[in-house]
């Protein structure tokens, strides 16, 4: 049985993908630089040092990437008191403890936002951890976050639980089997092709997939 769990927060925790989404959106316009919301979405969970480059170009990464995070914060920040935890969070968080399991949440997000959030889902209470994007040069899909994880709780038996293709990716490459929820938005296929061992339609039945089934993960 695995002894910890890592896991992300924005779009699996906490209901906020469409709301980075619509942020990126508005900080990119500021530089007359138009990213379909589609587009973006699909790049929700990625963090901010590689999405810019990502959806746009390196060259606009080069002239106005600091510039562009920095806004996404503020444009996001105008968006945050609208994110809500989802309804089954706690009931996930508590169930994972219940187990016996170590938490240990981690965000390609900022500190700040993290913050904010663990008070919305009440993490200090359950997480042992929190890791963010300012402790790691690369945040996902590097694996950074998640081997940084696994060193501070001196585990290498643990599972990730995420949302996104990205928080797929940085599994694999740290070599953490991949829990998938569909909360973020992402199709089935798309987290299966990312690494996920499973892809739970929602919270709850992630949490029966951990209950019975995550000591041994196809």
């Amino acid at each position: 049985m695995p002894d910890t769990v890592i896991l992300d927060v924005d779009g699996t925790l906490v209901d906020s993908n469409y709301h980075h989404a619509v942020a990126w959106y508005r900080a990119f316009r500021r530089h007359d630089v138009t990213i379909p919301l589609w587009h973006l979405h699909r790049a929700i969970g990625m963090g901010g040092d590689q999405l810019v480059a990502h959806v746009s170009s390196q060259e606009v990464e080069d002239a106005h990437g600091d510039e562009l995070r920095s806004e996404h914060s503020e444009e996001f920040d105008a968006l945050i008191d609208e994110v809500s935890a989802f309804a089954e969070t706690e009931q996930l968080l508590r169930g994972l403890r219940d187990q016996g399991l170590r938490l240990v949440l981690a965000t390609s997000g900022g500190s700040r936002h993290a913050e904010h959030f663990l008070d919305l889902i009440d993490g200090r209470s359950y997480a042992d951890d929190v890791v963010t994007s300012g402790d790691v040069e690369a945040s996902k899909p590097a694996p950074d976050l998640i081997e940084l994880a696994l060193d501070r709780e001196n585990s290498r038996d643990a599972v990730l639980v995420g949302d996104s293709v990205w928080d797929g990716q940085a599994g694999v490459r740290a070599g953490v089997p991949f829990l998938a929820v569909r909360t973020g938005g992402f199709s089935v296929d798309e987290l299966v092709e990312a690494g996920a061992a499973y892809v739970a339609h929602d919270l709850p039945e992630l949490l029966d997939h951990v209950r019975g089934e995550v000591s041994s993960p196809e």
